[in-house]
This record gives C-alpha cells, sequence and structure tokens, in this order.
C-alpha cells in the first residue's frame, strides 16, 4: 500500500509532486489540531504542516505516524518530547527560507529607517498642502529619514538567516555586531559581543533566534531601556520573544525609534491591536519568507525530508 501523506495546508507544486510521487497525498486544509486528531489524522503516515501546532494529542491519534514534516524554519511550534516518545521523527526545512527572510530584513530596516510608513499614510491623506515642494513638505513635516550607511547593526542570533541579513547590511555599508550563545566563531565581517553590548551600541537590532524558555520576552522592557534612543527594532524570529506591551510602551517614550514586526501570537492578531496601528510600527502578515523561490525551496526540502523517512527500512531511519 502506498502510505498515506496529510498536509494541513497546501505548499508549492514542487513538492506536492514529490509527494505523491511516493504516497496517497489528502490537504486537511485545517490546522485545529482537535479537528485533526478526530479526522484525517489516525490512518496518516506521515504529516506535514506549514505554522500551525503540532501537540502532543495530535500524535497520540496519529497511530501510524512516521514522521512530521514542518515547512519553514523552526520547530518550536512541535511536540518534540511527545514525538521523542512516540518514535516519530520530525524534519524541518532549516535554511531554505533563509536568503527571502534575510531580504525582507533589510527592507523593513529601510522603511524604519525612511520613515516610510508615516510619510505614505501623509500623502494619502492630502496632509501636504499646495504652495511648497514636496520635498520641503518632508522635512517641514519631520518626515526626514536616515542612512543605514554608517549605521550599527546588531544581530541577536547568527543563524542561517542572521548571516544572510549580515552579508546584506555590510554591502549598505553598515558595521555588523553578533549576540549568538552558540557561536565562538563569527561569520565574516561580525565583530562578536554581548548581548548588553549589542544593545547599547546597534542603531538597528534585528532578532533570529527562536522561542524557548531562555528567549521568551527577552525583549522586554529592562533590554529596550539599554537600547540605544531612537534606535530601530525588527522582529522576523517569533512574537514571543518580544514583549509587546513594553515595545509600545518604549515607542511611545520615544526610547524606540520604530518596530518593524512579523510574527504575532495569536495569528492572525486581532485587527484591534495596538500595535498594527502604531504610527512607528511596520506590521507585516508573517509574510517574511513568502517569495515564489522560498516557497518552493521549503516545499521541496520538507517533501525529501518525509519521503526519506517513509522509505527508510524499519529500524535504520537516521
Amino acid at each position: 500500500m502506498r502510505p498515506k501523506i496529510l498536509l494541513t495546508e497546501p505548499i508549492a507544486a514542487a513538492g506536492m509532486e514529490l509527494l505523491r510521487g511516493v504516497g496517497e497525498v489528502h490537504v486537511a486544509h485545517a490546522t485545529d489540531p482537535g479537528a485533526l486528531a478526530a479526522g484525517p489524522l489516525p490512518t496518516a503516515d506521515a504529516l506535514v504542516v506549514r505554522s500551525s501546532p503540532v501537540t502532543a494529542g495530535m500524535l497520540e491519534a496519529a497511530r501510524r505516524l512516521k514522521v512530521v514534516g514542518r515547512h519553514g524554519a523552526g520547530l518550536d511550534g512541535i511536540d518534540l518530547a511527545a514525538a521523542e516518545r512516540l518514535g516519530i521523527r520530525v524534519v524541518g526545512t532549516p535554511g531554505a527560507n533563509a536568503e527571502s527572510v534575510a531580504e525582507f530584513v533589510i527592507l523593513a530596516a529601510l522603511t524604519l529607517a525612511r520613515q516610510a510608513p508615516l510619510a505614505t499614510a501623509s500623502l494619502r491623506q492630502g496632509a501636504f498642502a499646495a504652495g511648497r515642494s514636496l520635498p520641503s513638505a518632508v522635512v517641514a513635516a519631520g518626515l526626514t529619514g536616515t542612512m543605514l550607511a554608517g549605521r550599527t547593526l546588531g544581530l541577536v542570533g547568527l543563524g542561517a538567516i542572521g548571516r544572510g541579513v549580515a552579508a546584506r547590511a555590510r554591502g549598505l555599508g553598515m558595521t555588523v555586531i553578533g549576540y549568538d550563545v552558540a557561536v565562538t566563531t563569527p561569520p565574516e565581517g561580525v565583530r562578536l559581543v554581548d548581548l548588553d553590548q549589542l544593545l547599547r551600541d546597534a542603531d538597528v537590532v534585528s532578532l533570529h533566534v527562536p522561542q524557548t524558555a531562555q528567549t521568551a520576552g527577552l525583549v522586554g522592557a529592562a533590554n529596550l531601556a539599554r537600547m540605544r534612543p531612537g534606535a530601530l527594532l525588527v522582529n522576523t524570529a517569533r512574537a514571543g520573544v518580544v514583549d509587546s506591551a513594553a515595545v509600545l510602551a518604549a515607542l511611545d517614550a520615544g526610547q524606540l525609534g520604530g518596530y518593524a514586526v512579523d510574527v504575532f501570537h495569536p495569528e492572525p492578531p486581532d485587527p484591534e491591536d495596538p500595535l498594527l496601528h502604531h504610527a512607528r510600527v511596520f506590521a507585516t502578515p508573517h509574510m517574511a519568507a513568502m517569495t515564489h523561490d522560498a516557497l518552493d525551496a521549503m516545499a521541496v526540502a520538507v517533501a525529501r525530508g518525509v519521503i526519506a523517512h517513509l522509505e527508510a527500512p524499519e529500524g535504520n531511519e537516521s
């Protein structure tokens, strides 16, 4: 019998084609753990998820499950302890979306540095009166931006995405410093510092760490107060790494110059979430990795990882 491969949501065609080549593919179009556990999951040999959680209850209900594939970076949404206990393999797509996210981080930093959200809102609202040039009106409205060249970027986390951001930032003429508890040899052109020094010295701080017990709430009131006044913060990592209420307070106090955020809890966020409406926040819908290139790469990578475990002889999986 061909194995049954369950996807909570569709992935790019390149990955779907690979999966259909080895098994019977079903797309649930659902992410609710209870509905999946009570529905198609118990007969699945493989499960592929995007950003939705994989709970212990789901894994316990999946009596035939051999492997879970995570389409994206990070495995923090999957109950890894339960998977290990039940002998279920877990595979991800490390690095497959790194280039896409790294480009997006630079976009976000430039957007904040040039005050683009405020400027475009002012233009839409007709805030620039006739009788003077637009460049003069921009200056008068306090919308003059800053260049990234000559500024310092602080990277919290130096994995594949952090390294990609570093290379691009250096191309813009930025000085790059980094903090990562697991890194002893820095990427080319990056100077390793401790977290306190990074927060003190960086004009732009970009987060590239998973959400763990150690990183939850990492950027809260205390660390925001350590940042250079007017510094910019970019979060394409995980929502829980940042204390959103503390960020809003720092923005209102002028301590933080701007915040770019691509990740939320829950997702989607409440439309009334004050982050979405703050003038100095650039908020986007978890789209840093959403390029055709990255989606193809992630789909192929997760499909190959799942197939490798489905086809491995019993007892010889690595």
